[in-house]
């Protein structure tokens, strides 16, 4: 098991987003995050307390969390000299890089001289079947992206929040490594092998009650040269019954790819639903979710409301207003 409290590393992160993953430990699961270590030149900041390795010991620190993501999901050499001192000073280490802590032979001598254990959270768990397409029972809701980044995560674990104030059967389905940590389990999707990615999503959301929702973490999106596979695997091995569009519309182009636009949420809608009929043709879109941090409150509510008038499903941000009218809009599926 992974021990908390955690200092989350966010090595020489050039922005916040690049720290999403420590990010989404401070908005969702705060109470387990006692510090966050910053390397010279990081840009990235969470608002809580910097911490020196050996003020985190002092602080009862456990495991030193690599809360940030880089483009290919690499340990960066120049983080090593701090990963090698946390070990040295008793903590362990947890990794969710597609680069895995345990491939970095000095990390691994660190460790065993140190007596201290090094987790790599993108690894699967079991050996994952291919997937069927057989119906299964209960109700699923999965948030889907114009771009990566956008807040599909949010979108979700917001929504499974707002379920369980209400009373309703309700499980967060973690796909990512920051999902994981935060849930305490789930699929590590896009470390699974191509053939087997659809078959882990049945696994991760089997039969359940009939009133029973599952909010699957959306990963990557459609429109994305380069992540596009994972989502593709999501929307059929998830086989769902609501979908729930995100995007985040102050972007100039997508994530990593500077000669794409974003979609628009009418592309995304009529593609995502169209694939997800094929799994299941009662599939139908309940609402879209909006990022709007980067708006001022009467800039993001008229966006909203623009956005609802012409599309005619709810529109709403989940994190900065609530995910009750998404919940709602579940109702009706």
């Amino acid at each position: 098991m992974i021990q908390a409290p955690y200092l989350l590393f966010l090595g020489d992160a050039p922005d916040n987003l690049a720290a999403k993953m420590a990010q989404g430990i401070i908005d969702w699961r705060p109470e387990a995050a006692a510090g966050q270590y910053r390397m010279e030149g990081c840009k990235a900041n969470l608002g809580i307390k910097d911490m020196t390795i050996q003020e985190a010991v002092a602080a009862g620190v456990k495991t030193l969390v690599v809360g940030v993501v880089n483009r290919g999901g690499i340990i960066s050499q120049g983080w090593k000299t701090v990963l090698i001192e946390a070990l040295e000073a008793g903590l362990d280490v947890a990794c969710g890089l597609h680069n895995q802590l345990r491939d970095e032979p000095d990390l691994v001598e660190a460790a065993e001289k140190a007596g201290r254990s090094l987790f790599d959270v993108r690894v699967p768990p079991v050996q994952y079947p291919v997937a069927n397409g057989k119906k299964r029972t209960g109700k699923r809701c999965l948030a889907v992206g114009t771009d990566c980044s956008v807040g599909k995560m949010y979108t979700a674990l917001a929504m499974h929040r707002e379920m369980e104030k209400r009373g309703m059967k309700a499980t967060f389905r973690a796909t990512g490594q920051c999902g994981i940590l935060i849930e305490g389990n789930g699929v590590p999707l896009d470390a699974v092998v191509a053939d087997f990615m659809a078959g882990a999503v049945e696994y991760l959301t089997p039969n359940n009650d009939a009133d029973h929702w599952d909010l699957i973490e959306g990963q990557g999106s459609l429109f994305h040269a380069s992540y596009s596979g994972v989502t593709m695997a999501l929307v059929h091995g998830g086989q769902p019954d609501a979908l729930i569009l995100c995007h985040e519309p102050t972007r100039p182009h997508m994530r990593g790819l500077p000669d794409y636009t974003l979609p628009s949420l009418e592309d995304l809608r009529d593609v995502a639903l169209r694939l997800a009929q094929v799994v299941n043709p009662a599939c139908k879109v309940a609402g879209i979710s909006v990022n709007t941090q980067h708006m001022s409150e009467a800039d993001a509510l008229a966006y909203l409301a623009d956005l609802e008038a012409r599309m005619g499903i709810p529109a709403v941000d989940p994190f900065r207003q609530g995910a009750g009218r998404l919940v709602e809009a579940l109702a009706c599926i």
